[in-house]
Formats: C-alpha cells, sequence, structure tokens
C-alpha cells in the first residue's frame, strides 16, 4: 500500500514539537483548537518555520459558521499573503453560504490568492447539503483536497459516506478522512478505502488551569489539550504497518 501522509493540527509549539518527534508528516497549524481551529500568530508559524515542519496554515477569522462577509475575507486574503510571505507550504480554508453550500465566490477570491500553495477545503465541506456538488465544486476551484468527517461528528461515524467521497473522486482531490481517528481505528478506515492522507488531532487533556484562572474566565471549563507524543508514534506505527 502508498504511504498515507499523517497531519497533525497543532496549536502550540510543545504540539507541534510532539508532532514531528512522533512521525507525522505535516502539521495543520491553527489557533484555538478548542473552537475548531483559528488562523494562528506569525510567530507560530515562524516556529514551525524554524523545526522545517512542513505547515498548513488554517485560514479562519473567527469562530462559528462560515459565512464571511467582505471585511472577514479581507482579513483571510491578509492571512494568506502572511503565510506565503512566511514560507509556509500550504493553507487551509473554507467559505460557505448561508444554506450550507460552497460560496464559489469567495472561494475563488481565496483560491487564487493561494496560487502556488498546497490548499485544503476544510471541514466547512461537511455542512454542505449536497456534499457530492460540494466535492466537484472543489475540484473545479483547484484544490488540492478536503478534510472531512462524512458529514458525522467522527470520521469513523461517517465511513459510508466516505467511502463514496474517494469513489467519486476518483483520484482528481484527495479525501483526507479527519475527526476522532488514532492508531487504534485508522485501519477501520483504511480497510474500506483506498487513502492517501488522514488528520488526526492526537490530543490529550492536559492538567487544568488553576482555579483562579478559570474562574476569571481565561481558559475554556473543560480545559486545554496538547498533541500527545505518545499517540502521534501509535498512529505512525499503525499506518507504517498497511
Amino acid at each position: 500500500m502508498p504511504k498515507v501522509t499523517f497531519e497533525v493540527c497543532v496549536d502550540t509549539p510543545p504540539s507541534l514539537v510532539n508532532a514531528q518527534q512522533g512521525g507525522a508528516d505535516r502539521v495543520e497549524l491553527c489557533s484555538a483548537l478548542r473552537l475548531g481551529g483559528l488562523t494562528p500568530t506569525r510567530s507560530l508559524m515562524r516556529f514551525a518555520a524554524a523545526q522545517t515542519m512542513p505547515a498548513h496554515v488554517m485560514i479562519r477569522p473567527r469562530d462559528g459558521d462560515f459565512c464571511f462577509d467582505a471585511a472577514e475575507v479581507q482579513l483571510m486574503l491578509d492571512d494568506i499573503a502572511l503565510a506565503q510571505d512566511e514560507d509556509m507550504q500550504g493553507v487551509v480554508l473554507g467559505a460557505t453560504r448561508q444554506d450550507g453550500s460552497p460560496d464559489l465566490e469567495v472561494l475563488e477570491k481565496l483560491v487564487s490568492a493561494a496560487k502556488g500553495m498546497d490548499i485544503t477545503l476544510h471541514r466547512a465541506f461537511d455542512v454542505a447539503p449536497d456534499p457530492f456538488a460540494a466535492l466537484e465544486a472543489a475540484i473545479a476551484l483547484g484544490f488540492n483536497r478536503v478534510l472531512s468527517s462524512g458529514q458525522q461528528q467522527t470520521a469513523l461515524q461517517g465511513k459510508d459516506l466516505l467511502v463514496k467521497f474517494v469513489a467519486k473522486a476518483g483520484g482528481r482531490i484527495e479525501v483526507m478522512p479527519g475527526s476522532g481517528i488514532n492508531g487504534a481505528n485508522v485501519h477501520q478506515l483504511t480497510a474500506l478505502m483506498p487513502l492517501t492522507c488522514v488528520h488526526a488531532s492526537c490530543a490529550e487533556p492536559i492538567p487544568q488551569a488553576p482555579e483562579t484562572v478559570s474562574s476569571l474566565g481565561f481558559c475554556v471549563p473543560e480545559g486545554r489539550r496538547e498533541t500527545s507524543l505518545a499517540m502521534v508514534r501509535q498512529m505512525a506505527q499503525a499506518l507504517a504497518q498497511l
């Protein structure tokens, strides 16, 4: 079986180092993964570049839906330019209309701005009312891949639809499963479909912040999570054995 590219989403320097040392092939570079991932800082981009770790930068100016106004689209364009200035290899982005269908006008602008970079359509894809039409739109726009959980909370729950996406794509675009995948269950996906890449957080909770910090609202109630070196290694070993 050809090598499956292993991508880990990270939002801190320790997480990036753990992803690299554990055997990940690249990182999706974010801030605020607890919110689904937002655009990272320039300094985190520079940290990734200093580690010589291939990085694709999340381009998402806020949490919530993926319907962006003109000011937010300009922020996204500026952030793409920033990622290019920092020699990032790729960007991860998405935009939808109110009904969840791809916002083709906005996406065309963003893809054009990212010309020459590797471009992933993130899980905004999973809110599309017609995901097969959205897949064809992503191909026409020039995306390299779509990140998807098969329109379910986890990729395992959405595996039946993911199989259909891979078949429909027919090698024209990568379909990268993500959400809830780890070294213990990834084989359940690779047994069903030919995959070229897979996405995971490999994250675990870290000790809670002092009560004075949480009570003042400086962290989310459920606490922080950090990429686990052991979990990354487990996933990398599982993929190597395919």
